[in-house]
């Protein structure tokens, strides 16, 4: 089997990503706008082998426009890649990944067909691209929401508690100027009644 690695995708890629593009019906200027979504194969010497494109929204990673001049290195491919978008969707903190390729590589890897519930949590930003959706959930998205939710409720409950206890400092601290500042006056009344009973 051919030894294959993957990068990220470079201006130096297109004269090869373009044909494929081509192929696929794609928009080129569209594309080629896209290019930093792309991820590279090519074999030790170089040549070419294949691109995935990864494209982030959100919570959610979009597997498209993916590409072999070769079948042959399909599956290879795809294992690099599939290391790839791991690292990517880590990173990101995506929480379900998203691809409209039926090959069985994903299947595999545990993507299935979306059902109209999982469907209701598709971006709107992809609901226009035509063909079935498959799915791969990374995180429990209501868990992680609801212990987000949890942690928020806590945090401002306990804000909540520090804004009443330096209020109620702030009412001490007031209340014994206020004191203070009766008993400096009573006092300097006291010194200027005495100064003025004794001034001869």
């Amino acid at each position: 089997m051919t030894q294959l690695h993957v990068r990220r995708a470079t201006v130096d890629d297109l004269d090869a990503l373009k044909p494929l593009w081509a192929v696929m019906r794609l928009p080129l200027d569209e594309m080629e706008k896209r290019l930093t979504e792309f991820q590279i194969a090519e074999d030790a010497g170089g040549r070419f082998a294949g691109a995935l494109g990864v494209q982030i929204v959100r919570q959610h990673a979009l597997l498209h426009s993916e590409d072999y001049p070769n079948f042959a290195d399909a599956d290879a491919a795809r294992e690099l890649f599939w290391d790839r978008v791991r690292k990517i969707a880590a990173n990101h903190g995506v929480f379900r990944i998203w691809t409209q390729d039926r090959s069985p590589f994903w299947s595999r890897l545990g993507f299935f067909p979306a059902d109209t519930e999982i469907l209701r949590r598709l971006p709107p930003e992809w609901s226009n691209l035509e063909g079935q959706w498959f799915t791969l959930e990374l995180k429990n998205e209501a868990v992680i929401n609801a212990a987000l939710t949890n942690q928020f409720a806590e945090f401002m409950a306990a804000e909540k508690k520090s804004a009443e206890e330096i209020s109620a400092k702030a009412k001490t601290m007031m209340t014994f100027i206020t004191v203070a500042g009766f008993l400096i006056f009573f006092a300097c009344v006291a010194i200027l009644a005495y100064l003025v009973t004794h001034r001869h």
